[in-house]
């Protein structure tokens, strides 16, 4: 695992609210999905407020015929710069046997930096708000219900009015498992 910088602990630095969206298609996706939370919640700089259920959707975009994905959202609490979250996030994907091959291809695990407060980064690496989460119904679905009043820092829309203006949320399906 990669060494991480941290903020340093001299009470100047504040914890950062982020949201994080997990989805796996390819193996046991339910087993990945409750690694990655353990694996997350296990960083001490990193603590899980609030996870919301799990959605299966069909896969979007890449090459055909991927199976449906798993995914949900969680909002996190953290002392961890953007990068060094997103590392993390990378390394834990990386446990889970994530290769990246194709774009947008399948796989066991795949850990994107949705939000990092209302900040906005514009990097070769590290693209916040996500750009394309406002248009992605299986990103949106568990995130408005954990944080339905979450304005989009670029947007400045809520994650409840934004999924409101989806052309379709067909072929999202919560499912019953708590995990």
């Amino acid at each position: 695992m990669p060494v991480l910088k941290y903020f340093p602990m001299n009470g100047k630095h504040k914890p950062v609210t982020a949201f994080l969206g997990l989805g796996s298609n390819l193996g046991d996706r339910m087993a990945h999905l409750k690694g990655a939370r353990h694996a997350l919640h296990s960083h001490q700089k990193l603590r899980i407020l609030r996870a919301s259920s799990i959605y299966e959707t069909e896969a979007v975009g890449g090459p055909e015929n991927q199976p449906p994905y798993l995914n949900a959202v969680l909002e996190v609490q953290t002392l961890l710069r953007a990068s060094c979250l997103l590392e993390f996030a990378l390394a834990v994907e990386q446990q889970f046997g994530r290769c990246r091959t194709t774009r947008w291809g399948a796989r066991t695990l795949d850990i994107d930096l949705l939000f990092y407060a209302d900040h906005v980064h514009q990097e070769p690496d590290l693209i916040v708000p996500h750009p394309r989460l406002h248009e992605r119904a299986f990103v949106l679905a568990p995130l408005t219900e954990i944080a339905p009043d979450f304005i989009h820092p670029l947007l400045q829309q809520s994650m409840q009015e934004i999924f409101a203006q989806l052309p379709s949320t067909a072929g999202i399906r919560r499912l019953p498992d708590n995990w």
